[in-house]
């Protein structure tokens, strides 16, 4: 298996801004977000799709997910979460994640091609991620 770049952020080897770490999931946020305080959530262990994912762990998995959707709103303030997932068509990492963004009326997403964009600096992610965090 090439290195998977979900895997090192998991294990530590890559940096990023973690929002969320239990025994079976990590979370954190996407460097190229749609809005600020676009999530990934990913299990710890190396999965490709949504059918590796064992039955016993979708409950668990989903639920982190969910925690996510609503901090979105009590912590940035979003109306709303767009939660979606790709298996291998349009999955630029090999690893299955859940994207978990914030989404307000008019903020001009439509439809699958949405613009990406950068966080002014990584004080802003820093900031958004400990936001995250400290909501969860």
């Amino acid at each position: 298996m090439e290195a998977c770049v979900f895997c090192e952020i998991v294990q530590g080897k890559r940096p990023a801004h973690i929002v969320l770490d239990t025994g079976d999931a990590v979370a954190f946020l996407d460097a190229r977000p749609l809005f600020e305080g676009h999530t990934l959530l990913v299990p710890r262990t190396h999965l490709e799709t949504l059918p590796d994912l064992p039955p016993e762990a979708i409950g668990p998995f989903f639920a982190q997910a969910q925690r996510l959707a609503g901090a979105m709103e009590t912590e940035l303030g979003a109306a709303g979460s767009f939660v979606a997932m790709n298996n291998r068509i349009s999955q630029s990492v090999p690893h299955l994640h859940v994207h978990v963004v914030p989404r307000n009326r008019k903020d001009g997403l439509r439809g699958f091609f949405w613009p990406r964009r950068k966080y002014a600096s990584e004080q802003e992610a820093a900031e958004y991620a400990e936001r995250l965090r400290n909501a969860l």
